[in-house]
């Protein structure tokens, strides 16, 4: 399975949505960057997402997007091999 990282914040209700489906589809790490406690992160999740919003979910070496993203790319099938590719 491929490593998850988010940048997250502490409230967030799309960071916990998009953390539920992850463990849904078996995802049992995710390494969570939180952007409210460290400025540094923030600026640099601006600098190579070009987003300002969290969540920001990056699958292996790849950047999906936010927790809509998230959803459409599983709605269309996507994200299980997204995961599991090597």
């Amino acid at each position: 399975m491929q490593a998850v990282k988010m940048y997250t914040t502490a409230v967030c209700p799309y960071c916990v949505r998009a953390k539920q489906l992850l463990k849904s589809k078996g995802v049992e790490q995710i390494e969570e960057i939180r952007i409210d406690t460290d400025p540094a992160q923030r600026d640099h999740m601006m600098q190579i997402t070009g987003r300002r919003t969290v969540p920001q979910i990056y699958v292996g070496d790849t950047h999906v997007g936010g927790c809509d993203d998230l959803m459409a790319l599983d709605a269309k099938g996507g994200l299980v091999p997204l995961l599991q590719a090597a």
